[in-house]
């Protein structure tokens, strides 16, 4: 069975986070997005400490779409380093894993 990537994505605002998510889905890089409330984020960038609002994503997709779904969120956020990191599921429901798999056509 292909594996499931839980992929999470930070974004700076609602509306960037809807654009994603509506892109991923309508190219079927992705079965589901979750967006989360807003959060505040830390970090260095160019050597200065960042304090930003930020909205996290949580993309459901699988290995054999994780490039072309990169590329997607690489085009339109406006970050130039943004946040994409790709987790694999060991496990889960295996309804579920087989749904996230059909709804990316990944079989």
């Amino acid at each position: 069975m292909e594996q499931m990537l839980l992929v999470m994505c930070n974004v700076p605002d609602a509306e960037v986070a809807q654009h994603i998510a509506e892109q991923a889905l309508d190219k079927k890089l992705a079965a589901c997005v979750n967006v989360m409330p807003e959060m505040r984020s830390f970090y260095h960038w160019e050597g200065k400490l960042q304090i930003a609002t930020e909205i996290a994503l949580m993309i459901k997709t699988t290995w054999a779409r994780y490039l072309e779904l990169q590329a997607l969120i690489q085009t339109l956020h406006p970050y130039d380093v943004p946040e994409i990191i790709a987790i694999p599921v060991t496990e889960g429901l295996p309804a579920y894993l087989q749904w996230v798999i059909k709804e990316t056509g990944s079989e």
